[in-house]
């Protein structure tokens, strides 16, 4: 046997009712979810290269004539005015860095 289907309007006034008593009952607070925390990956730091600044004198066509270090500048002058004296080339000091290729000390060598 077909079942009598309800008119929209009784339809509407069953809504109506359910919404009416939903807004009359307290309503429950849904808690708060939070995402769990990612960590961010740690990236492993690469070893530094070390390094140290020296003088370079070169020649005019960039041929290194010597290496001096960082505080013996003044030693890279007169090297400078030696090439000069024995020829009219032109030569230059430059600053050069290079590389450390000595382990960092560490506390127990120095005991």
């Amino acid at each position: 046997m077909a079942r009598k289907t309800a008119s929209r309007k009784e339809l509407r006034k069953q809504v109506e009712a359910a919404e009416a008593a939903e807004a009359k009952a307290p309503k429950k607070k849904k808690k708060a979810t939070r995402k769990k925390a990612t960590r961010k990956k740690r990236t492993k730091k690469e070893a530094v290269e070390r390094r140290k600044l020296m003088w370079g004198v070169f020649s005019a066509s960039m041929k290194e004539e010597g290496r001096y270090p960082y505080f013996e500048r003044k030693e890279a002058d007169k090297k400078i005015e030696q090439l000069r004296a024995k020829s009219s080339k032109l030569y230059f000091i430059q600053a050069v860095k290079e590389v450390i290729t000595e382990p960092l000390p560490t506390p127990e060598d120095e005991e």
